[in-house]
């Protein structure tokens, strides 16, 4: 645990980078409208160490949002979702939990916990967080429709790079 925090810093300026300077240029969309968005900077969010204290999940979930709305000229649409989705977080790992419990030392990774619970637990936060994200970037639900659309075009090629970025860098925590 004492390498967590200089290994969660790393996490949070990589995916930061790859947010902003990759990420953010792949959008696609017809008739005047984005509907397909790469997201993958909720991975900080999910790979965060189970016994990581609540206050400071949400702090660093919204410095993430923030600095990914700065970079997106979104006025708190990141912030807002990255701290509902911080918020919320628990309930998937509840949802999940093993027999035996968790090790609250380790991070819920692929190598920890196996790829078929990864792949579970990060399908089901990211699908929150990117229902949310276009909620409030709609902010109506006359726009539901669209919203769903996006939801559900963003969210395969979000987990598609989510568990490339996964494969290629392979964390235990």
């Amino acid at each position: 645990m004492t390498n967590a925090i200089p290994i969660n810093i790393a996490r949070f300026i990589g995916l930061l980078i790859l947010q902003v300077m990759v990420m953010k240029p792949i959008s696609w969309g017809w008739e005047g409208q984005v509907f397909i968005n790469v997201i993958v900077y909720p991975l900080f969010i999910i790979l965060l160490p189970l016994r990581t204290p609540m206050p400071a999940a949400l702090l660093s979930a919204f410095a993430m949002g923030l600095l990914v709305d700065a970079a997106y000229n979104s006025w708190g649409v990141h912030a807002a979702t990255s701290v509902l989705t911080a918020y919320l977080r628990p309930l998937p790992l509840k949802w999940m939990q093993p027999r035996d419990g968790y090790n609250v030392n380790h991070s819920p990774t692929k190598k920890r916990m196996g790829v078929q619970w990864f792949l579970i637990y990060a399908s089901i936060v990211m699908a929150f967080h990117l229902f949310v994200l276009y909620n409030l970037d709609a902010f109506s639900l006359v726009f539901f429709k669209t919203i769903l659309q996006k939801t559900l075009t963003s969210f395969p090629l979000s987990m598609f790079f989510i568990i490339i970025i996964m494969y290629i860098f392979n964390p235990e925590d």
